[in-house]
């Protein structure tokens, strides 16, 4: 690890990215922060040992940017940094719905850009970060940014085609299951069981079955069928599921989420 990388933005997800570095291995000296206002810089330099600069000297000292600011800053942050990123540094973007061609247009000719579409659970390093890489990022790109991101949960590499999808389905993800966590207390509680079991036991029951999901190699529908027995309670909630139409809206829901992110990437606000 000889490479220095700068987190431009050191917000939730940036600090996230930054902590699953030190864990990794990474040593402070080798990591440099941004930040928008002085009390967060100097936070980050009394939690992590890390250098606090500017935009203008991370992009000259790094080898590697993490561009973590939200999308409608993005186009500010260029502007900042285009004059100071020589064309042999990488690129890595982390927010959403921005294409590696519209960094590509603003930065040096050949400038290696990586997209990635992280979701909050990196946070607890249980992420999914979906990677595509620009037209001038290398196998070696590649490799330096799942270097990165996989300290804080898992990577996966896709062609940028396939990024609005997978915003949709992981980037938006963690939000689908936190709605329906919420409406499954909400009838536990209309059920009669108090607010904080019935959490607790929707929580676990979410826990164990992703873990089964995970490690079993099961499909999902092998798992199910292995909780529903004939005449039995599980069958008679899917069957109200089925009727209310579950499986058709949140079909309709992700391509909703889709068609946003497409939305958000052609800069229609």
């Amino acid at each position: 690890m000889t490479q220095k990388v700068a987190v431009l933005g050191t917000g939730k997800i940036g600090e996230a990215l930054l902590s699953g570095m030190i864990r990794a291995g990474w040593a402070p000296d080798q990591l440099v922060v941004t930040a928008r206002r002085p009390a967060r810089a100097e936070e980050l330099r009394a939690r992590y040992g890390v250098e606090a600069v500017t935009n203008a000297e991370a992009a000259k000292i790094a080898d590697t940017l993490i561009l973590a600011v939200k999308p409608q800053d993005m186009s500010a942050l260029l502007d900042e940094l285009a004059p100071h990123v020589a064309a042999d540094r990488l690129v890595i973007s982390a927010a959403a719905g921005i294409p590696t061609a519209f960094f590509e247009d603003r930065l040096a000719e050949g400038t290696a850009v990586v997209r990635v579409m992280p979701n909050t659970p990196v946070l607890v390093d249980e992420g999914m970060s979906v990677i595509s890489a620009g037209s001038h990022a290398t196998e070696a790109h590649l490799l330096r940014t799942e270097e990165i991101f996989n300290p804080v949960g898992k990577t996966l590499r896709v062609p940028e085609k396939h990024q609005d999808a997978a915003t949709a389905l992981s980037g938006s993800g963690p939000a689908y299951f936190y709605f329906l966590v919420e409406a499954m207390t909400d009838a536990g509680i209309l059920l009669g069981l108090p607010r904080a079991q019935a959490h607790d036991l929707i929580v676990q029951s979410a826990i164990g079955a992703a873990v089964m999901l995970r490690d079993s190699g099961e499909h999902p529908v092998k798992l199910r069928e292995a909780v529903t027995s004939p005449a039995g309670t599980t069958i008679n909630a899917i069957r109200e599921l089925e009727k209310h139409g579950v499986r058709h809206a949140l079909i309709a829901a992700l391509e909703a989420a889709r068609d946003r992110s497409r939305e958000l990437a052609s800069g229609q606000g």
